[in-house]
């Protein structure tokens, strides 16, 4: 079978308006992948920029597939988090990137966006907190339900991942 190996980290995150940020990710793929090592999701440590708005958290992603077919290939996705003084957590973004083709080194910027809710819920955000929250976390990458949401822009989450291919040739696969 073909492989993939995936190695690369999370460096962090830019544009959003609130501090103290995390992020939850995982990675998605198509019935003919399987992961041979690594995990499919993890979640970074807070971090609170002290100067400019970039928060760092450097969480490394080493991941390796095996595959029969190129269908459902990788996509990483996201949830950026942001946590209060009393640890509290509110969302400040989803979003999704897929996993380059090529092999090489490949710096990623995934932008990110937020269900914006009723007027109400938009009114309870800015005072209380909290806010609407996707009910499927796959509806972060798959478009089907997605263009009937109102969303606001997040900020931007920065990757530098790295990717190998084995035995690409040996399955027709020109790469």
């Amino acid at each position: 079978m073909a492989e993939v190996h995936v190695i690369g980290q999370i460096i962090g995150a830019s544009g959003f308006s609130e501090s103290s940020l995390f992020c939850k990710w995982g990675i998605h793929t198509g019935a003919a992948w399987k992961l041979l090592s690594g995990v499919r999701e993890g979640q970074t440590q807070v971090d609170t920029p002290q100067i400019g708005d970039m928060a760092y958290w450097s969480h490394p992603i080493d991941l390796h597939f095996a595959t029969k077919g190129l269908q459902g290939w990788p996509r990483l996705h996201f949830q950026v988090w942001s946590q209060d003084s009393f640890g509290r957590c509110q969302l400040a973004g989803y979003g999704f990137c897929h996993v380059p083709s090529s092999p090489g080194t490949h710096q990623l910027a995934c932008p990110t966006w937020r269900p914006l809710g009723s007027w109400r819920e938009q009114l309870a955000r800015a005072f209380v907190g909290g806010g609407p929250q996707l009910l499927h976390g796959d509806t972060i990458y798959s478009g089907a339900d997605r263009y009937r949401l109102h969303t606001a822009a997040g900020g931007t989450v920065h990757l530098e991942i790295g990717l190998l291919l084995r035995n690409f040739d040996r399955y027709g696969v020109e790469c």
